[in-house]
């Protein structure tokens, strides 16, 4: 059976296919954010890990996703999206299976870790750009705002539960067992998936479609072509530098300079997803008062001062060090998701939803080269001049990309404009929020 079209102006909450999508993101957020701190914590406390060694796994993450970003872009605007989201969540539960079964039999390694940090990154390449192209679909653009701070809300309650769980879980169990709860997510999320029945607009036929590559460079040429996507690109490659360089260092810094285990770091990174549900829940207010513009460079602030506090983070002093890690969380986090929101939602609007798709991995793409950037920079600025340096050097990374936004036609921008697509989805309204 069929499920209709959501109405223009109906609560998200009443529309049955983004509701099925809400409860599939959050089942796998909370696993997802369970193994974001037990894959690192594997490497660290079951092998002895490094920061070069944390720098590969992160670094072949990135590259995963360099790997086949375009073409799954591509790929995306080609097929229907819900079976390819489908497809990556019961790959990666595979993969992250994997983990467990080996610690169980004592042979997990180094390369296990990274070749399953490097395959699921190629799954994830194909599931967020088609969960990008795909929400859309099923709310349209008068209610995007409104789906992506529920999304953003649901992963901010997962990232504290999640977090907060993996501390536990690891000092309690093992990084490997708390992993094998992710693997059960994925499978979850899966199920849920497979019971939308919402239809997808038609996808090219066969004979109608372009070669891979001219559907690629048709990809580019559209960001390159748009000052707000260039912008949007620029901006986010600034905040994946910092991402990328923190991925490598912060659970190294927090065990080695601040002196915190498992369980503190866990807590210590839940109370991010307090931020992060704040960020979601003012982000559609933050717009209406001063502008999707503005709210956007206000939202970067956030994330780059906030990141500030932890390379300044005092060092001997447990309970003190901690305290500046939290205020990173509630500050940087609330800041990040504030504009998280506002940014995906401004690209979900002015693009085409034909090309949606290879818009977002165009995007993605430009951002995970400095992301992986980020991630190994950071780890030979560790290496050679110490952890507080390297964060130090991530931290700027967020300042370029304010700099972006407030160079660009995004700052002076009060709502999104409606500027295209015949074939959005469910309406071709403005998103006047």
């Amino acid at each position: 059976m069929t499920e209709p079209a959501a109405e223009p102006d109906e609560s998200i909450w009443k529309n049955g296919a983004f509701v099925r999508l809400w409860a599939a993101a959050s089942v796998s957020y909370v696993g997802s954010f369970v193994t974001r701190t037990a894959l690192p914590l594997t490497a660290i406390l079951v092998l002895g890990a490094g920061p070069l060694q944390i720098s590969a796994i992160r670094s072949l993450e990135f590259v995963g996703w360099l790997v086949v970003g375009l073409v799954a872009g591509a790929w995306v605007d080609r097929l229907r999206r819900r079976p390819i989201m489908i497809a990556a969540d019961l790959g990666r539960a595979v993969l992250l299976g994997s983990i467990p079964i080996t610690a169980a039999l004592a042979v997990l390694g180094m390369p296990q870790l990274i070749v399953v940090a490097f395959l699921a990154a190629i799954l994830s390449a194909f599931f967020n750009t088609s969960s990008v192209a795909y929400l859309p679909t099923l709310v349209g653009r008068t209610r995007l705002i409104a789906a992506n701070s529920a999304l953003s809300a649901s992963a901010s309650a997962a990232e504290f539960t999640g977090f907060a769980l993996s501390g536990f879980l690891v000092q309690l169990l093992s990084a490997p067992i708390a992993i094998a709860l992710d693997a059960i997510s994925f499978l979850a999320s899966a199920g849920v998936l497979a019971t939308i029945r919402r239809p997808e607009p038609p996808r090219p036929a066969i004979e109608d479609r372009e070669p891979v590559l001219h559907e690629i460079r048709e990809g580019i040429r559209v960001v390159a072509a748009s000052p707000v996507l260039r912008a949007v690109a620029a901006a986010h490659a600034g905040t994946h530098i910092l991402w990328g360089v923190f991925g490598t260092t912060y659970l190294l810094f927090a065990t080695h300079e601040i002196g915190l285990g498992p369980a503190a770091i866990g807590i210590v990174a839940a109370l991010g997803g307090l931020g992060s549900l704040a960020g979601a829940a003012v982000a559609a207010r933050v717009a209406r008062r001063f502008g999707i513009g503005r709210a956007m460079l206000l939202g970067l602030a956030g994330m780059t001062i906030g990141s500030a506090l932890i390379p300044i983070a005092p060092g001997g002093a447990v309970l003190l060090g901690a305290a500046f890690l939290v205020g990173q969380q509630l500050i940087g986090d609330s800041g990040a998701t504030v504009y998280d929101i506002l940014e995906t939602s401004l690209t979900q609007s002015i693009v085409d939803g034909r090309i949606l798709g290879r818009v977002n991995a165009t995007v993605e793409t430009v951002t995970t080269l400095t992301a992986l950037a980020g991630a190994v920079g950071g780890g030979i600025v560790a290496e050679l001049f110490g952890l507080r340096a390297s964060m130090a050097v991530g931290v700027l990374g967020g300042a370029t990309a304010i700099a972006f936004v407030w160079f660009s036609p995004i700052r002076s921008m009060r709502t999104v404009p409606a500027t295209t697509a015949p074939s959005f989805g469910p309406d071709d309204l403005p998103l006047t929020e």
